[in-house]
């Protein structure tokens, strides 16, 4: 009697699907309230713009950087496996250790419960078991077992989501345009505030533009991964980009900008959104009437909605191979390993929503993720720099990698200078939320060697 042969992941993921990952898993709800922020530390319209041109930039050249990587190991866990190829187990492990209990999970946890707050805006959530944080809950559990089900399921809901979102926004900025007669009466931008703010500014939108390396964590799911994933890394980011750029032209469009710096920020909490005052203006709607919330702030809570259900499935699909592949080396449990019969790591799927709801009822994940956001970007650093390294031992080798990043070496020694700052800047202006991530990397540490001690 012959063995059957082991389960392996299903590369069921084309083109379209992959584009529609990287764009929706991108583009959540920094889009709908970074702008203020941005607005309040650029001080013009044109440096907002110029910001988000040059987030978008460097989130490209991270993204074409880990094409190159993408293409040439294919595999499920994507930087981990980056990071173990190039700079050995113990790095890759805390970045998988990072990434499984904070990094995906709190990002799960937090557009779930951002999901909730939003459709608070329309019904009377506190009805629901549990109140906000049980409905978040619910929406976890909700798209854990459609991920659960099969891979072309989560892949074309996804791409469902994602239209639906590209779809909601872009017309959203026609009706901006459309109705918006550009705003009367403009108030004096206080103009350039020095380089400091400007950071500030880049810094927001480099958040709103944070997720394009999730689609490297599937690509043992890709098929023809050398072509596939390098395009869908780049139409997926230039789709990201014009949406931005669309959408921030149609908010100046309809607000001035001391209204577009005034509308959401954390000082402010009852401030709303920019796209909501943007709607509410042109319509003329107020933001509530005594019947309840206006048509505007419905509908673009609605839109919010969207936006965040179809990151947070996003989010789920690709954070779940990171815990797999640490599994399959025997980093992790290798329960974790397991595929079902439909080439589904089931139980790593459910574990990282068990993680996020824990989060969710928490409470306390927007600590946690800040912190990780600068864990992140050392990965992101480090494995861009793995560029480096696997070019020389190819090099040497007398072989190519299937796809090479353009404008190599310049535009990954950028990529790398520019993190650095970002990291500098953030450890002098934030010193305890840096630490908390630099502790969190840490704890994984003594994780690491108990686990290599027990194989």
């Amino acid at each position: 009697m012959t063995t059957p042969a082991p389960r392996t992941l299903s590369r069921a993921l084309g083109v379209v699907t992959a584009t529609a990952l990287v764009a929706g898993t991108v583009i959540g709800t920094g889009i709908f309230l970074k702008p203020a922020v941005m607005a309040q530390g650029a001080g013009s319209e044109g440096l907002v713009l110029l910001a988000w041109i040059v987030a978008g930039l460097l989130s490209l050249a991270g993204a074409l950087t880990y094409a190159e990587l993408g293409a040439l190991m294919p595999e499920a866990g994507g930087e981990y496996v980056y990071l173990r190829e190039s700079y050995g187990r113990l790095p890759a492990f805390l970045y998988g250790w990072m990434r499984f209990f904070i990094g995906s999970a709190g990002s799960i946890a937090a557009y779930a419960v951002g999901s909730a707050t939003f459709l608070a805006a329309v019904v009377d959530v506190e009805r629901w078991p549990g109140g906000k944080g049980g409905l978040a809950v619910t929406f976890i559990a909700l798209f854990v077992v459609t991920n659960c089900l099969a891979l072309t399921f989560g892949a074309r809901l996804q791409a469902a989501l994602t239209g639906l979102k590209v779809v909601s926004i872009s017309g959203l900025c026609l009706a901006l345009f459309a109705l918006g007669s550009g705003p009367a009466a403009a108030t004096p931008e206080p103009g350039f505030q020095g380089i400091a703010a400007f950071s500030t500014a880049v810094l927001a939108a480099l958040w709103a533009f944070d997720g394009w390396n999730n689609l490297a964590m599937v690509g043992g799911e890709i098929r023809d991964p050398q072509k596939n994933l390098p395009r869908a890394l780049i139409f997926g980011m230039a789709l990201v980009a014009a949406l931005y750029l669309l959408a921030n032209s149609a908010y100046f469009h309809a607000l001035d900008f001391q209204a577009v710096s005034a509308s959401y920020s954390t000082a402010h909490k009852d401030a709303l959104p920019v796209a909501t005052s943007a709607l509410a203006a042109v319509t003329g709607a107020p933001a509530s009437t005594s019947s309840g919330p206006s048509g505007p702030v419905i509908a673009v809570s609605i839109l919010f909605l969207v936006s965040a259900l179809g990151a947070m499935n996003g989010s789920i699909l690709t954070g779940s191979r990171v815990p797999y592949a640490l599994a399959r080396d025997g980093l992790f449990p290798r329960a974790l390993a397991l595929l079902s019969t439909r080439h589904i790591p089931v139980r790593a799927v459910v574990a990282q929503g068990v993680i996020a709801a824990i989060l969710a009822l928490s409470g306390s994940f927007d600590q946690l993720t800040d912190a990780v956001v600068f864990a992140s970007w050392i990965f992101y650093g480090l494995c861009t720099g793995a560029v480096f390294i696997l070019r020389r031992r190819l090099r040497r080798m007398g072989e190519v990698p299937p796809y090479r990043t353009p404008f190599y070496p310049v535009l990954p020694a950028v990529f790398i200078a520019v993190t650095l700052l970002l990291l500098v800047q953030t450890v002098v202006s934030m010193p305890e939320l840096t630490a908390v991530g630099i502790a969190i990397i840490a704890a994984g540490v003594p994780v690491y060697y108990f686990v290599r001690a027990q194989r």
